[in-house]
């Protein structure tokens, strides 16, 4: 129906008035108008019955006079002009519609009369083409943006271009500036102030002064203007010349918003928000210190007249952010709302409730971690606010429909919109609706009911069960609901708020598409857009269809004041106040039967009230925090930065007037009652120092730490006490709190794959839990107290919500059959079930699985009290999965002494009773095990072992073979890629009696290790005094070699040490208090630091110096005399030692890792110092000292803040190194060129440079190439070991392992065994193979004479066959592109190997051969990649079949 607007109406009831005084009530009215396509606006001008409908498809203009019930074409815009349809926001008679010429349409009376008006150039492929005064005096001031563009030899040249008008298009428009962006006056809204120039108009441009590159964002400026451009002025924002990159102005409500790009080397593309109240001063918005605006990562959502509202994102998903509102400046903002919910388009679950001030609804995402990390689904809750964002809890469910604390109602929100304007509410004051679910997160759409609030969503109740387009009319007095999820042929509505539904039948199935009324929600009539189902369709009309719905048939009378009501809108059923005021509002009463016929609003006398808790919220950078008594609290997120002119004087005692911590929340009216926003007096020793200068706090803690911990990624440390308290800190231990005191915690666990979980274990059955980094905890009763047999009590998976628990269960006195007994949950604790009894230990046999497997080391007698069990009662290895409940458990391992999962593999060991020796069993899947082969006289069967490794796809195994004596010592063995087949990699590595071994590898760098050796086996098996000397290797445990030592010491000295034995040894695991501490760490690759001495062996730890390399340890230098304890922090650009020997007052710290170091005294009474903490991804310049005041209980924590040494940021680019970083890689300063078969570049910081690094980007790791085979990328095979020359002999008694025939991959060949195997974790190519022997055509191949030949006639004709195909491919790919059919890809160039390159596919194909060939290994590589993808993504049960298996044959089994 092109321009079909005839209408057919259907009366289905009339007005019936009995002149006896009684009124009946009738149905309504409805009319359908049938449309040819749905509308892509479907407006009404405000408050008035006129209302458009635009259809951007066959580009029409439809109008009706009468609030939707009739309908006719735009009189006067031609069929099919209409491209764009454009209302004017501040006069309610003006709009406009835009077409793809230079001719356009306006109307001054909502759309009866359209007249032309003309613009020089095309409109702008914008959002908002037009932008206008809000004055009402000067409603015809319209801002125009076009494109102009000029014919150039190569194409032509476009710029954006904004004319102006002051008649509203009444004359031609005018230039106003050439080459911008977007132009926008500074009265664009109402609540800008009324002093501002009235003329005043801002444009983001391009300096056309420019020689080069005259459009790049650095020459992009703000400009304003009072005379239309006449003159103009630059918008300095008070920082000069670097006021460029602007990308956006914007004026939201009150506040002008100007977004830049920080063009600074160091900013690593951050974006600046300038912001003006006055739209004379601009102030930069500050945000907390640990948040950073990145392009394309934060939007400014719906704020108020009072804040900003900004949310950002802060995850590594687009998806999740946080929500920041400001003070009534604009400019300090800090966070309302962690984990806030957004789209792929950027719509952000948050909304405003209309007509009741300071009342949003939100949605957060439960899960945030699990998505960051597993790509998880998103799990939804809703939260609301009635304080402006200042606190958020979750919203009420409808009485009787929760019975837990977790549980609550959420509702669908913008990102998944089914209907028009707001999703919640409407302008009828306290009504809100919204489609739902009750429970602990929320439901799918199609599984949700439909709720109503009428107290501004303090109370909710559910009206009806499945989802609904709602829509409120008349003030509230009638609401309709309409069927969201089937075809339908009638609606319901309610004229008692809810209470009771009436049905009314449309006549037609149709589905709806939309429902809405007049934009006040005054009028009685609505508009239901619907497509019409097939059944219904009538020939002569189209499917979409436009039902108008008149209740003004109702009957009802007019409401009179006996009818109406006064309601409060309240934060909570105990107060009558919201942001500080009593706000009343006249509505109507539920159970009055009229209609209203006034516009209802607040009532102007607003009583303010005493200022309550709950008027403040945090101040700039001060965080929540609940305390003790569960009551939150303001705390700071580090030092107070103070004036210049306080703390001047130096004294210890002198105080300054600082902030509170707290602020009213903007807008709020309270006035008296509590002052939390008064300055409080303050020590001048806990301000921000000036730069250069050190920060430090001294806590004492009444007993000794024995288990404490960051929570990764996070400024939050928990700490436990010998005495079982948990005290938590949430900002690097600058305050801290103690959690429940009246609990007795035995341990605590953070989620190591959701590390925003944990665990606080009492000594009852009762835990505490956090899902929030420690912001709020909760208590949860488990099935049973923790276990007293020492295993671990919880296991966790990377589904979060999934644990095993191990408890006591029987185990009062009295009791007979005390047991360990695991039960697990899927949903976080709320609800538990039983797994095995008599458990020694359980574990998860695979994350990812969707079945649930479990397996457990239990006993095989289930009778009788576990604590006396003993050898006789054997440890099975049992699984069970959720399938059968796991009632039915599958036996494993008959007896097993104990087994570790890992990601790759689970290792098990078997007792043997028939020969009471060991066996190690390995499987890939949880299902099949392998027996692991040994070299002679090392098989477990004789001899106590542990794993100590399994990060670079193979096993290091430590095998004790002296342990009869004081003085341990023990082999490590490494196995091939299955686990299978183990050989010695380094003999008679040092063990403490503890069961710590010298064995460590370098974080960051995989492959690299150290490990000390024992010199002296004879004479420490007599004597008990070992010599050690220490050993690393590069390449994953093939070869090691001792440590080069400096040529001088710290001193510039020469070592008194000239002999060939002369090296450099270093203590390890088994002379540390702490086995956390580590060498080095991931955040600085390559620096490593470690105490020892350069001699012959490795001496006392005392006499001992402290060392550092560069380069992951090929080179050493010495830094410092005497032993230290050391900490890495901000990537390494700041390292802290303290004394290791004896107690001190002071650390040493340096900023360029060794050259120099300075001292910073923290105390005048010495500490024990027994280790030094900072926040596990070494990016914070904030490290905490443990340790003990001498001579006295308790423990002490100091707090040491570098965070003001420098206020300087790195400067980097990743593609280009320079600046304040360099490229360097561990291979580049020794003879060989690679590392692991492969030369790798790492981004690190310069040494000499004096610069914070904090999240600055780093270039990835750059792999520059695979190298040759050398010799360091093999190491012995199977039963081999190393002689004194360094080559691989076979071992004693041994026997070489049958050779491998297989042929893989479509080899040709296969080769003998050698005495080498190739380290798995090589890259290396080619070179010299010393891991093949003789070469063997394989059993499918026919070798023909002539070696030249290699492949049959099958071969080529499937290399000609596949080549032309991929060519026919190619062509049609180009052409694709050609022909334009491929619309918004970015094609980058590559390099080009081949001999033959050219301009595109024409000039390739003129080279066939060489086509041929390139295309080939394309496609090889192609297919090689695609099944080693698709093995690398089934991680728990493939196995690859290495050079040393040949019956290990283990397959998956879906």
């Amino acid at each position: 129906m092109a321009a079909w607007h005839g209408t057919v109406a259907f009366v289905w009831s009339t007005l019936a008035f009995l002149y006896f005084g009684v009124v009946f009530a009738a149905d309504p009215e409805h009319v359908i108008t049938y449309f040819d396509n749905g509308p892509v606006r479907l407006f009404f001008f405000h408050d008035t019955p006129s209302a458009i409908y635009h259809d951007a498809i066959s580009r029409n203009i439809y109008i009706s006079q009468d609030e939707g019930k009739t309908w006719d074409r735009a009189d006067g815009i031609p069929p099919g002009d209409a491209a764009m349809f454009i209302e004017h926001p501040f006069n309610n008679r003006v709009a406009f519609v835009l077409t793809d010429t230079f001719t356009h349409y306006r109307t001054e009376d909502r759309g009866k009369k359209w007249v032309t008006f003309s613009v020089p150039d095309l409109v702008a492929y914008v959002s908002k083409p037009l932008s206008f005064h809000s004055d009402p005096r000067k409603w015809k001031y319209t801002l125009f943006q076009g494109t102009k563009c000029v014919q150039i030899p190569w194409g032509e040249r476009c710029q954006d271009v904004t004319y102006y008008t002051q008649d509203g298009f009444t004359t031609t428009p005018e230039v106003l500036q050439d080459d911008v962006s977007h132009c926008r006056f500074a009265h664009s809204s109402k609540d800008v102030q009324p002093d501002v120039h009235d003329d005043l108009i801002y444009c983001v441009a391009y300096d056309s002064s420019a020689i080069s590159d005259s459009r790049s964002i650095k020459h992009s400026y703000l400009y304003s203007s009072t005379d239309f451009f006449a003159t103009r002025k630059s918008e300095d924002f008070g920082i000069g010349n670097r006021a460029k990159g602007v990308v956006t102005f914007a004026i939201m409500s009150k506040f002008a918003v100007v977004e830049l790009k920080d063009l600074t080397p160091s900013s690593g593309g951050d974006m600046l928000l300038y912001v003006s109240v006055d739209i004379k001063e601009w102030v930069k918005a500050q945000f907390p210190s640990q948040v950073r605006l990145r392009e394309n990562t934060y939007s400014i959502v719906e704020s108020t007249v009072h804040t900003l509202a900004v949310h950002v994102v802060l995850h590594d998903t687009k998806a999740i952010g946080s929500l920041f509102v400001s003070d009534s400046n604009g400019t300090y903002f800090v966070e309302s709302l962690k984990d806030t919910n957004r789209n792929v388009v950027g719509y952000v679950n948050y909304e405003n409730i209309c007509g009741v001030e300071g009342v949003g609804i939100a949605n957060v995402v439960a899960n945030a971690q699990d998505i960051a990390k597993w790509m998880a689904a998103k799990q939804l809750r809703s939260v609301i606010t009635f304080n402006d964002g200042s606190s958020w809890a979750p919203l009420l469910a409808p009485s009787g429909t929760c019975s837990s604390q977790t549980c609550s109602l959420h509702l669908h929100s913008v990102s998944d919109t089914h209907s028009y304007g707001s999703v919640f509410s409407s302008p009828a004051p306290g009504f809100v609706m919204g489609v739902g679910s009750v429970g602990t997160t929320l439901a799918p759409y199609e599984e949700s009911n439909t709720y109503m609030s009428t107290d501004a969503g303090l109370t909710w109740k559910m009206v009806r069960e499945g989802p609904y387009k709602f829509e409120f009319g008349n003030s509230g007095s009638v609401i309709v609901i309409a069927d969201d999820q089937q075809p339908t042929d009638s609606i319901m509505y309610s004229t008692d708020m809810g209470h009771t539904w009436k049905t009314y039948n449309i006549g037609i199935q149709f589905r709806v598409k939309g429902l809405t009324a007049v934009s006040d929600s005054t009028s009685q009539k609505f508009l239901l857009l619907g497509q019409v189902m097939s059944q219904s369709q009538q020939p002569s009309n189209d499917r979409n269809a436009i039902i108008h719905l008149d209740f003004a048939t109702l009957g009802r009378l007019r409401c009179g004041p006996d009818d109406k009501e006064l309601w409060y809108a309240r934060a909570s059923l105990n107060s009558e106040c919201i942001m500080g005021a009593k706000r009343l509002y006249y509505r109507r009463k539920a159970n009055a039967d009229c209609y209203m016929g006034e516009k209802l609003g607040p009532e102007s006398h607003n009583d303010k009230c005493p200022c309550e808790d709950y008027d403040y919220e945090c101040d700039y950078n001060y965080v929540w925090y609940n305390d003790v008594s569960g009551d939150s609290k303001c705390i700071p997120l580090g030092p107070e930065r103070i004036p210049n002119t306080e703390c001047t004087i130096g004294s210890p005692n002198e105080r300054y007037m600082g902030l509170s911590g707290y602020r009213k929340i903007p807008g709020n009216k309270c006035e008296a009652g509590i002052r939390k926003d008064e300055p409080v007096s303050k020590y001048c020793y806990g301000a921000e120092p000036a730069e250069g200068e050190v920060v430090h706090l001294i806590h004492t803690f009444p007993s000794d730490i024995v288990q404490r911990e960051y929570f990764m990624g996070s400024k939050i440390i928990l700490v436990r006490l010998a005495d079982l308290s948990v005290w938590q800190s949430n900002n690097e231990g600058h305050t801290w709190v103690q959690k429940f005191p009246e609990e007795h915690f035995l341990a605590f666990y953070i989620h190591p794959y959701s590390p925003d979980r944990a665990y606080l274990i009492t000594d009852t059955n009762k835990f505490y839990y956090t899902t929030d980094t420690g912001r709020f905890w909760h208590a949860m009763n488990a099935p049973s107290p923790p276990n007293s047999f020492g295993a671990k009590v919880l296991h966790f998976q990377r589904r979060s919500e999934y644990i095993i628990w191990i408890g006591n269960v029987d185990c009062q006195p009295g009791y007979e059959n005390c047991r360990a007994q695991a039960q697990y949950t899927w949903n976080n604790g709320r609800t538990w079930q039983l797994v095995e009894n008599y458990v020694v230990d359980c574990d998860w046999a695979c994350d990812e699985e969707p079945r649930i497997k479990i397996l457990c080391k239990s006993y095989e007698n289930k009778r009788g009290s576990q604590v006396f069990f003993g050898k006789e009662n054997a440890l099975q290895l049992v699984s069970g999965t959720n399938a059968n409940g796991f009632a039915e458990k599958t036996k494993l391992i008959d007896n097993v002494a104990g087994f570790a999962r890992f990601s790759q593999f689970l290792i098990v060991a078997e007792y043997l009773q028939t020969t009471g020796t060991l066996d190690l069993k390995i499987s890939r899947n949880g299902q099949t095990f392998t027996s692991a082969s040994f070299p002679p006289g090392m098989h477990p069967d004789s001899h106590s072992y542990g794993i100590l490794d399994i990060s670079t796809n193979t096993i290091f195994i430590y095998t004790t073979m002296n342990e009869w004596s004081s003085t341990p010592w023990g082999n490590i063995l490494k196995s091939d890629s299955d686990g299978t087949y183990f050989g010695v990699s380094i003999e008679n590595v040092n063990r403490n009696n503890g069961g710590f071994i010298d064995f460590q590898k370098f974080a960051g760098l995989n492959g690299i290790a150290m490990a000390n050796v024992v010199t002296n086996l004879a004479e420490a098996a007599f004597t008990g005094r070992k010599i050690l000397q220490t050993r690393i290797t590069h390449n994953d445990g093939g070869t090691w070699k001792a440590l080069r030592p400096p040529s001088v010491d710290s001193l510039g000295q020469k070592y008194p040490c000239s002999s060939l034995a002369c090296a450099l040894h270093v203590h390890g695991f088994t002379e540390r208090v702490d086995a956390r501490v580590t060498y080095s760490s991931p955040s600085v690759i390559g620096v490593v630091m470690a105490v020892g001495n350069v001699g012959d062996t490795l001496g006392p730890y005392t006499d001992s110096n402290t060392f550092l390399s560069r380069d992951g340890g090929f080179i050493w230098e010495e830094v410092r005399k005497g032993p230290h304890l050391w900490k890495f922090g901000d990537s390494g650009s700041v390292i802290v030692i303290v004394n290791d020997e004896e107690p001190t007052d002071h650390v040493l710290f340096t900023t360029d890792q060794g050259l120099s170091w300075l001292e910073f005294k923290f105390t005048f009474d010495k500490i024990r110092v027994k280790d030094i903490m900072t926040a596990p991804e070494g990016r914070s310049r904030k490290f905490i000292l443990l340790g003990q005041y001498p001579g006295t209980a308790g423990s002490v924590i100091v707090h040491l803040d570098f965070s003001s040494l420098t206020h300087r940021k790195c400067l980097v680019d990743v593609k280009i190194p320079g600046h304040d970083f360099e490229l360097w890689s561990p291979s580049e300063e020794r003879d060989e060129l690679c590392l692991f078969g492969q030369q790798t570049l790492y981004h690190r910081r310069k040494r000499d440079v004096n610069c914070v690094v904090g999240d600055t980007p780093k270039a990835p790791n750059n792999i520059v190439r695979n190298c040759r085979c050398r010799s360091e990328d093999f190491e012995c095979a199977f039963n081999h070991i190393r002689n004194r020359d360094g080559e691989c002999d076979l071992i004693p008694g041994a026997s070489l392992l049958a050779p491998d025939d297989s042929c893989r991959d479509g080899e040709d060949y296969w080769y003998e065994r050698t005495a080498y195997r190739k380290v798995v974790y090589s890259t290396c190519e080619g070179g010299d193979r010393i891991d093949q022997g003789t070469q063997h055509p394989c059993p499918d191949i026919q070798v023909p004479d002539h070696a030249t030949s290699g492949h049959r006639t099958m071969f080529w004709i499937m290399v000609i066959l596949v080549s032309f195909t991929i060519t026919a491919l190619v062509v049609a790919w180009w052409w694709y592109n050609k022909s334009k059919m491929a619309r918004g890809a970015i094609h980058l160039s590559e390099d080009d190997d081949s001999p033959q390159s050219g301009p595109g596919v024409l000039a390739t194909m003129a080279s066939v051969p060489w086509f041929l060939l390139g295309l080939l290994g394309v496609a090889f590589k192609y297919a090689r990649d695609v099944s080693q993808g698709y093995r690398a993504r089934r991680k728990c049960g493939a196995v690859s079949l290495d050079e040393d298996t040949q019956v290990l044959h283990i397959e998956d089994r879906e």
